[in-house]
């Protein structure tokens, strides 16, 4: 790489690959689940307790994580996480029921917990901020990706060589990008292949943000745009993970496909999702280039992509399997595109030295609304059926949105008034 004006998209375009392998790891187990589940004899209920287990350490650790990665610096907090996670992955080979795999979903939750955090630090240290919402839109259409890749590539894996060799193998991915990691990340000002022209890009928007002090973590709930992002998420994020960890047994349980089925057909809603990310991102970023406030181009995207949500109630009443996971790829169309400007709002509210923390607390409490969501899924799946989970999902983003609204009435940089600023 020589030393060019794109370095920071070399830099997106590498987390954009650990959180597609993030991904890759995190759908692996709902892939597999419908052979898991009459290999080990578990219920829809059971499958639901395992995946919590992982949304319980993913929520106690996004918090965690986004302080440690303020602490170790985002490089090495990166590196520590995709480590512990591929492990974790790999682990999930042991898993002999309930309870094993339920403790090694926990363990890919710590690990994973760093992903978003680090990531997010990333992106407000190399991005100047009328570029974030683009480079959170390449960064969110890593979960599509992943998920993408992860049906077939499952379906392959369990089918030629058993669904325990296909974690093993899987988790084994993240260990080849640590490499690219190593090589390629360092911070702007350190960086052996940047231009002069690209860092006074980005340090003259970063001038003022270098002047903040961080805050004690306990010092940010003081601050109701924290509350804002936190209870948007905590409603939200469990309509996305519905699909992530329950599609494939939607698909098996009600429109009958088979596990090659499953792998030819279940990528397709998380492709159309990565192409939501992406003009979310770019539409973000040019209403704001037209002359758009960020307060109004924030807004608009999140409302219009949780409208058109709504839509995916249409499962319902469609017989067709392929009309149905058209229509599920739409809604995740409309969820990413969505979640390119939400994501965004922690380095647009609080600054580069605050960004992890900050979405360490809001990426938790959608964490813990997902770990109570998935075991009521399984539970309504279980005594009545799929349909009242579809429902709920129909509107979650919309409630998400008015929480936004009323906590955040105005998207601009918080102003910092508390005395007992860390010194650190």
């Amino acid at each position: 790489m020589k030393n060019s004006n794109n370095t920071r998209w070399w830099i997106a375009g590498t987390i954009f690959l650990a959180t597609t392998i993030n991904y890759i790891d995190r759908q692996a187990l709902s892939v597999a689940a419908p052979v898991i589940r009459k290999d080990l004899g578990l219920s829809n209920e059971q499958y639901g307790w395992i995946v919590s287990a992982f949304l319980l350490a993913y929520a106690i650790m996004q918090m965690v994580s986004g302080r440690l990665i303020d602490v170790l610096g985002t490089k090495k907090g990166f590196s520590i996480a995709v480590i512990w996670w591929s492990i974790a992955n790999m682990l999930h080979a042991f898993g002999k029921g309930m309870l094993s795999l339920g403790a090694f979903r926990f363990l890919l939750g710590i690990g994973e917990a760093g992903n978003y955090p680090a990531a997010m630090k990333a992106i407000s240290e190399w991005f100047p901020k009328k570029e974030r919402t683009k480079a959170v839109g390449i960064l969110n259409m890593g979960p599509g990706l992943g998920a993408i890749i992860a049906p077939p590539l499952m379906a392959w894996l369990i089918t030629d060589f058993g669904w325990k060799m296909a974690f093993v193998i899987t988790g084994a991915i993240g260990f080849f990008w640590l490499i690219l990691w190593r090589w390629v990340y360092y911070g702007p000002e350190n960086h052996p292949r940047i231009s002069k022209e690209e860092l006074a890009l980005i340090q003259k928007e970063q001038e003022t943000e270098a002047q903040d002090q961080k805050l004690p973590w306990l010092h940010y709930f003081k601050y109701r745009e924290v509350w804002g992002l936190a209870l948007s998420r905590f409603i939200s994020d469990g309509a996305f993970y519905f699909f992530v960890f329950w599609l494939p047994s939607w698909l098996a349980d009600i429109k009958g496909f088979s596990l090659m089925e499953i792998g030819m057909f279940a990528w397709i809603p998380f492709l159309l999702s990565d192409v939501g990310s992406f003009v979310g991102g770019w539409t973000g970023s040019k209403l704001m280039t037209k002359g758009m406030s960020l307060n109004a181009s924030r807004k608009w995207i999140i409302w219009i992509g949780a409208v058109l949500v709504i839509p995916v109630l249409g499962c319902l009443y469609i017989k067709s399997p392929y009309w149905a996971i058209a229509l599920i790829s739409f809604s995740l169309f409309a969820t990413q595109f969505k979640q390119a400007s939400l994501f965004t709002l922690p380095i647009d509210l609080f600054g580069r030295k605050d960004a992890a923390s900050v979405w360490g607390i809001s990426g938790s409490a959608g964490s813990f609304g997902a770990m109570l969501f998935t075991p009521l899924t399984g539970w309504l799946v279980d005594t009545i059926s799929y349909s009242p989970v579809f429902v709920i999902v129909s509107f979650l983003h919309i409630i998400s949105v008015i929480l936004v609204m009323i906590l955040i009435p105005r998207i601009k940089r918080v102003t910092i008034t508390d005395k007992l600023k860390s010194k650190t």
